[in-house]
């Protein structure tokens, strides 16, 4: 069994390091898929400044209808930031972690981005810390990130590649020496720093996710050096995410006609890289401003004018310590249950093999609204988690998002909605389990062969996924061979 010390359901007790680890990790929605339906994250956005140029990024200011990387409606300065995690915290408790993504990068801007964290180890000790870089200046800032107990960081890795011709063909430039470098010269000094830096975060403990965005014709075929390299230097999770290039976007590569990444595409990078890496499946490629769950934004509920007037005495009593650990304990005891109630069938980076007996497997997508259950209706959901099952486990895929959920209202609820949409992010999906589902789109889903399934409503989502599998497949498949041998 293809065990990992990601998920509770694969850990191992008896072993120090591991334990040590999955204390570091339990309630981190971003490092563990188990904690991210249960914890909550919040990106200060503190770090308007980078120091390289990539042809996938555009950094918007004010901007509330986009979500993605580089993304934010404000720009904050750390008092504010602080405030704003206080606030927050005291609304969400299961709020667990706070990192500076942007929208620049957290090590182009040290002094706000360390100011930031000196002020939340003082007013806010039971947060994560966390920060996420390009690593051009990493070596630069180890002892500043070992010192105020930044213990997980982000590095975006994108190639490996030491010719810098694949890098030259993602970052037109990169500011070093306070002058710019362009092309493969460039790309390869960044990528001597973020190997470099990488190599020391490791050594000093420090939990590692890399992440890289799969641009299919640039970097896909070199994406499985980059998960061997990873393992190589200790790397805990790699996160490989799709290209987001939508014109409207604004990027280079969006102007110039290269393609978001489809779904298969990175399945299929998933695939060849999780040989090497240990692979983060869940992520959403948040804003640099994100609040809220994984899957969600709650951004627009805290605003600056709800928080920035208020003075750090009033709002450390609204962020309230006492109330926020006796809520993670609450989680914690749920999620224990869960863990009953899934019976632990699921297997992280499992192969076919461990997941069925005769390599069959099936796509099964869920609609959740959290908690490990499945809570939602199909009319409001806006993504769906897709887990790979066989006859033996399960495994966790991926989230698969659309645009607009298929009904947003009942002034909306008329015919006009995206059906379309979700029958081609679901095509390749055998079943679907959802809360509530409608007979219209219930058959508009059956058109395609994808069963649609409200009997698991309110149950606990993996158990549910290998059951529903069981029911409409493999124990079907079998009742029918029995019969044909007599």
């Amino acid at each position: 069994m293809s065990c990992s010390n990601g998920g509770s359901s694969n850990f191992d007790p008896n072993n120090p390091e591991a334990a040590a680890i999955q204390e570091k990790i339990n309630n981190h929605p971003c490092y563990s898929e188990g904690a991210h339906q249960h914890y909550a994250r919040i990106h200060v956005a503190v770090a308007p400044a980078c120091n390289i140029q990539c042809n996938y990024c555009n950094r918007k200011y004010d901007c509330s209808n986009e979500s993605r990387p580089g993304v934010t409606s404000g720009k904050l300065s750390p008092e504010e930031a602080v405030k704003k995690v206080l606030y927050v915290g005291g609304d969400i408790q299961q709020l667990s972690v706070v990192g500076i993504a942007g929208p620049g990068d957290a090590l182009a801007n040290p002094k706000a981005t360390f100011k930031t964290f000196k002020m939340l180890q003082a007013k806010a000790p039971d947060l994560k810390l966390c920060l996420s870089t390009n690593g051009l200046r990493l070596p630069e800032f180890i002892d500043q990130i070992e010192k105020y107990n930044v213990d997980h960081v982000t590095v975006t890795i994108n190639t490996v590649d030491t010719t810098g011709k694949i890098g030259s063909e993602i970052y037109p430039w990169i500011n070093w020496g306070h002058k710019k470098i362009f092309g493969a010269e460039g790309a390869k000094i960044l990528l001597e720093q973020q190997l470099k830096g990488i190599q020391m975060l490791t050594e000093r403990g420090i939990l590692v996710k890399a992440n890289s965005v799969l641009i299919p014709g640039i970097n896909d075929k070199d994406l499985p050096n980059v998960a061997k390299k990873l393992k190589e230097m200790n790397v805990f999770l790699h996160n490989i995410m799709p290209l987001l290039s939508s014109p409207e976007f604004g990027t280079k590569f969006g102007l110039d006609g290269v393609p978001s990444a489809t779904d298969q595409e990175q399945m299929a990078a998933q695939e060849a890289c999780g040989m090497d890496m240990k692979l983060m499946q869940h992520c959403r490629q948040c804003r640099a401003d994100a609040v809220g769950l994984i899957g969600e934004d709650r951004g627009d509920e805290f605003t600056k004018e709800t928080f920035v007037n208020m003075q750090f005495t009033e709002l450390e009593d609204i962020y309230n310590i006492e109330a926020r650990a006796q809520k993670h304990e609450m989680i914690e005891n749920w999620r224990g249950h869960l863990d009953v109630a899934n019976e632990r069938i699921k297997i992280e980076q499992a192969t076919k093999e461990e997941l069925s007996s005769t390599g069959e497997t099936k796509l099964v997508a869920v609609t959740t609204g959290g908690e490990g259950m499945i809570n939602m209706h199909f009319g409001s959901a806006q993504e769906f988690l897709v887990y790979e099952v066989g006859d033996k486990a399960i495994k966790f895929l991926m989230h698969r998002k659309i645009e607009s959920s298929y009904c947003s209202g009942p002034e909306n609820c008329d015919g006009n909605n995206p059906i379309e949409e979700i029958k081609q992010t679901l095509h390749d999906c055998d079943i679907l389990l959802t809360e509530k589902i409608g007979d219209c789109p219930m058959d508009e889903l059956a058109a395609i062969n994808l069963i649609a399934d409200e009997s698991y409503a309110l149950q606990p989502i993996e158990k549910s996924v290998f059951d529903a599998a069981k029911k409409h497949f493999f124990e079907k498949e079998a009742l029918e061979l029995e019969a044909e041998l007599g």
